[in-house]
């Protein structure tokens, strides 16, 4: 049996620079990891079963990125073994905080693990692809700059800050804003340099703000403190904090149907600490 930690991700800006033939974005982004995180347990079977042990109405089992996870590397490498899946669940679904592909990249990870297959994070990173172009990054395990459809990752090292998150009361459809007619998609593309010496924004925010009014509120709310970004394509919003108690103080104001949330940017996965 193995317990290993899901961190959540934050893009620290967001450029969508083109739009490919097949439908797919061509993007520029930077991913950095969370200490917020969900916890999964993974338990081996002797049959060949793969079942969610955790019951929750949003997600239907035959639905959920861990499950699909799970059948993906167990028919990419014959394996005999089952598993069952639990998990404690802390990240906020339709945030752009990476959950659903977080969960589905420390499955593949722990059951290469206990399963024995001994294969490398590039295998696992292609299998991962499959499942939804986040997962790659989990896989990764290191805060990367990220281009073409998210695929294309370079270790990056900016600032470890201490963030306040706001989730609103709303799901964001990924789906529904990156088909958007409103989105732009032809952003000049940067440079790694130009990113961490403050350039960057996220093109999708102007279309959420419009289609999700709770993105806009909490967004008009939060930047009296300081800059407001959206990760990905929302409903996550944050600022960089000086201190976990003016963070406090900031939360005390909010509405109390907003999640709030203190949360420590991390370069290095807290997965890969347990490997």
């Amino acid at each position: 049996m193995l317990t290993l930690p899901a961190p959540a991700k934050l893009n620290l800006f967001l450029h969508v620079t083109g739009r490919r033939a097949d439908g797919y974005h061509e993007l520029q982004t930077a991913f950095q990891f969370l200490d917020l995180q969900d916890e999964i347990t993974l338990s081996t079977r002797p049959d060949k079963q793969i079942r969610r042990l955790t019951h929750w109405a949003d997600v239907a089992e035959g639905d959920d990125l861990m499950v699909k996870a799970a059948h993906c590397l167990a028919d990419c490498t014959g394996v005999s073994t089952g598993v069952d899946i639990g998990i404690e669940k802390n990240i906020p679904m339709g945030a752009g905080l990476g959950g659903g592909s977080s969960d589905a990249a420390t499955v593949l990870c722990g059951l290469n693990r206990l399963w024995g297959l001994d294969l490398s994070k590039d295998q696992l990173a292609n299998i991962g692809q499959t499942l939804g172009a986040d997962v790659p990054v989990f896989i990764h395990g290191h805060a990367a700059w990220a281009e073409g459809t998210g695929d294309k990752l370079t270790s990056i090292m900016p600032t470890e800050d201490l963030y306040l998150l706001i989730v609103p009361p709303v799901h964001v459809s990924t789906a529904e804003i990156f088909s958007h007619p409103a989105l732009t998609r032809d952003s000049s593309p940067i440079r790694i340099t130009d990113f961490l010496g403050g350039k960057g924004h996220n093109d999708l925010e102007a279309v959420v703000r419009q289609e999700y009014p709770d993105v806009d509120k909490a967004m008009n709310w939060l930047q009296q403190f300081d800059r407001v970004r959206m990760t990905g394509t929302g409903a996550g919003v944050f600022i960089t904090i000086e201190s976990p108690d003016k963070a406090e103080k900031i939360v005390q104001q909010a509405p109390a149907s907003w999640q709030c949330f203190v949360t420590q940017g991390l370069n290095s996965s807290p997965l890969y600490d347990q490997f």
